[in-house]
């Protein structure tokens, strides 16, 4: 077998001969075919991808005797003296830049240019690294580049095209080299190893187009490597790895599935095994990298290896499929990012050893770092633990802790309870406050809706025989939804306030709880419908992560975290809607006007990156408790209300208004209209009475009257200073 190099022995001798380079050869082809050659060129690119190959192809076309032609013949004397083993031709002169750059060489050259060739067609000069010409150099060389003889050519092959003078760039037709792509040179790669009849196993070509770099004669000179050290058994994959410096398969392997399990005792062995193998870290760093592209790419693309994006044996591929199906998408990506950043870091490194237990700490610990991509690392991971099964679990209708707190399943992690407003019954605050009696009254009443069973046989009956004699019973109900005033505790679907309410006199001045419900049965139609089925669908997720919200929230702003716990409940969610209940008109308007709604949306944006729609409604759907008092909404069997409460305009009023009677017997029932102004009084005239209660000292004010008014609680005080 001859010693020449592999990659002199299979030098291309046409430019059909050449590999993954056809934006270059095809032009040069058919500008032969044309006859249409020009003076000078200039081939750029990468090293040991074909320029210089390709001038000395390109000057046998020239010089052929059935020339110029893109098909050498191969039997003339200028083809075999430019053949592969051929001696050279007299006539193609190559020069290497490098040695000979100089102003005098430039001047020797083109004293010599002007003498014609000796037996060829064309004298050809072939220029190799031209960028090492000096400038005086390509100066000496501008006229003859510009204005040669018919009998001369040039052509400069450099790797840095940018260094050569434009003078001499713009005056000849300049063709960049390209790397060659990994598949082609692989199958290449394969032709040749056949020809030279030695066994190569499968993954030894992957890695000696890796180590060629895209660079042919790179590629060519490790696979001779290779060849001249098979045994017997021909070119092994172990062979090719330790000669090669590359990390065994199995290490890497072993290191993935460390990752994917959270094992740090595995990675940090195999860290071990790395370096007490001689190993070089950096070397497994970027190999690792190496990995990880291709389990991001095989998780996004699943027959990637089919495609020719993943330039691996059938086996591997498959085994790297196994890889990517226990990742997530987001851990993946921020394991690549980590490694990557770690590989930079490690340059210039005086410990590798420790920066790569680093990396490898890093990606095991996504908890420790609060940035978005570990967060979503931590939820792949909740996911394949099955987070997911679990939040699904249907959840039950009521729990002892409060008829409105959501169960969370067992396996789920434990979270904060809230308790609902009927957990914690408030006491009276003080002798003026009597709204925490009124409220801890109607808790007490609220297990006792007994008349809701007859709805469905005594609305009719009710208001037909006798509409003056229930006029005072809905005389003190008329004020609540009088626009903009505050939402009374009494409403239309039950005679004692329901819980959460803002408490007002009516509260005081309403009847028994029994004969309301009763009365207002007509005013059910007002509630909202309950949730679609896709609403109700997602509720059993959400609620699960209701307490993780709500106290999010409490750490936000302690006035929303009060409202959604003691009013609020989750009632439905379709993906990117999340609808709350509440128990209560006024509930509701407090929620939408104070600014609870932004501070929620913002709590889900940062805490938990999504970004919902918040749907505040009137009462419970899918997900309402039964038995939650008057603030359950249960659609009513009782047939269609009559006529005249059908007018779409404000509905909660009509009963109020309905018989004429009512306007005579029930004189409260005209005090919302309250509409005439009192007479315009100038500032200067507007002076107060001795006697104005707005002047009593002694009146409650700021802290007190709050109490007594809205039964509120001292939550926690600051002290400006």
């Amino acid at each position: 077998m001859s010693s020449l190099a592999l990659y002199r022995r299979y030098r291309p001798e046409s430019f059909s001969e050449v590999i993954g380079q056809e934006h270059v050869t095809a032009p040069l082809m058919q500008a032969l075919r044309n006859n249409r050659v020009n003076h000078a060129y200039l081939f750029s690119g990468p090293r040991g991808c074909g320029k210089t190959t390709s001038a000395r192809i390109l000057a046998r076309c020239l010089n052929c005797e059935q020339g110029p032609t893109p098909d050498p013949c191969g039997e003339c004397q200028s083809c075999r003296d430019l053949a592969r083993n051929g001696p050279g031709s007299i006539d193609v002169i190559e020069i290497d830049a490098a040695s000979h750059g100089g102003v005098d060489d430039a001047r020797d050259l083109r004293e010599k240019a002007f003498f014609g060739p000796a037996s060829s067609r064309y004298k050809i000069y072939i220029i190799d690294e031209a960028h090492m010409v000096t400038s005086a150099g390509f100066n000496a060389l501008l006229k003859v580049v510009e204005e040669p003889p018919e009998h001369l050519k040039f052509i400069f092959a450099t790797t840095e095209p940018e260094k050569v003078i434009g003078t001499i760039r713009s005056r000849t037709h300049h063709y960049p080299f390209r790397l060659v792509p990994p598949g082609t040179l692989r199958e290449y790669l394969g032709e040749v190893c056949a020809r030279e009849g030695a066994t190569v196993e499968d993954g030894v070509l992957p890695l000696v187009v890796r180590a060629g770099a895209g660079s042919v004669r790179d590629s060519m000179s490790v696979m001779d490597q290779l060849l001249a050290g098979a045994a017997d058994q021909g070119v092994t994959y172990a062979m090719a790895t330790s000669l090669l410096g590359y990390t065994d398969g199995s290490l890497l392997d072993s290191v993935i599935d460390a990752f994917a399990a959270g094992d740090g005792a595995a990675a940090f062995e195999v860290v071990d095994r790395v370096v007490e193998g001689g190993n070089d870290p950096r070397r497994f760093v970027a190999d690792l990298l190496e990995r990880l592209r291709d389990l991001v790419i095989l998780a996004a693309v699943p027959d990637a290896g089919e495609k020719g994006l993943i330039d691996a044996p059938a086996d591997v591929v498959e085994r790297m499929q196994a890889q990517a199906s226990v990742f997530g998408a987001a851990e993946l990506s921020r394991a690549a990012d980590l490694v990557n950043t770690g590989l930079t870091e490690m340059r210039g490194a005086t410990s590798p050893r420790l920066q790569l237990e680093l990396i490898c700490a890093r990606v095991l610990l996504p908890a420790a770092f609060d940035d978005e991509r570990s967060f979503q690392a931590r939820l792949d991971r909740l996911e394949r633990s099955g987070f997911t099964a679990a939040a699904g679990a249907p959840v039950p209708a009521a729990m002892p802790g409060g008829p409105g707190a959501p169960t969370v399943p067992g396996p789920l992690p434990a979270m904060g309870y809230v308790p609902g407003p009927e957990a914690h019954p408030m006491a009276p605050a003080g002798p003026a406050g009597g709204v925490a009696a009124e409220r801890a009254a109607v808790r007490a009443a609220e297990p006792e809706p007994q008349p809701e069973p007859q709805r469905p046989s005594q609305p009719e009956p009710r208001q037909e025989p006798q509409p003056a004699v229930q006029a005072p019973v809905q005389a003190p109900a008329a004020p609540a939804p009088a626009p903009g005033a505050w939402p009374g505790a009494a409403r239309p679907g039950g005679g004692a306030p329901a819980a959460g309410a803002w408490p007002t006199a009516a509260s005081a001045a309403a009847p028994a709880p029994a004969p309301a419900p009763v009365q207002h049965q007509p005013a059910a139609p007002a509630p909202p419908a309950p949730p679609s089925p896709g609403m109700a669908a997602g509720v059993g997720q959400v609620q699960a992560m209701w307490p993780g919200v709500l106290e999010a929230v409490k750490n936000r702003r302690r006035f929303t975290w009060i409202l959604l716990s003691q009013n609020a409940q989750v009632t439905g969610f379709d993906g990117t809607t999340l609808q709350l209940g509440f128990p209560n008109v006024g509930a509701r308007d407090n929620f939408a006007s104070s600014g609870s709604e932004d501070v929620l949306k913002a709590v889900l944006a940062e805490q938990f990156q999504v970004h919902w729609k918040i749907d505040a409604v009137v009462g419970g759907g899918g997900g309402q408790p039964a038995g939650s008092g008057p603030g359950s909404y249960t659609p009513p069997a009782a047939p269609a209300p009559p006529p005249p409460q059908q007018p779409p305009a404000q509905p909660q009023q009509q009963p109020a208004y309905q018989p004429p009677q009512q306007h005579q017997q029930a004189p409260p029932v005209q005090q919302p209209p309250v509409q005439q102004a009192p007479p315009p009084v100038a500032p200067e005239d507007d002076v107060p009475e001795e006697d104005d209660p707005d002047l009593v000292e002694s009146a409650l004010t700021g802290h007190d009257l709050i109490v007594r008014e809205l039964g509120a609680t001292v939550i926690e005080e600051y002290t400006n200073e």
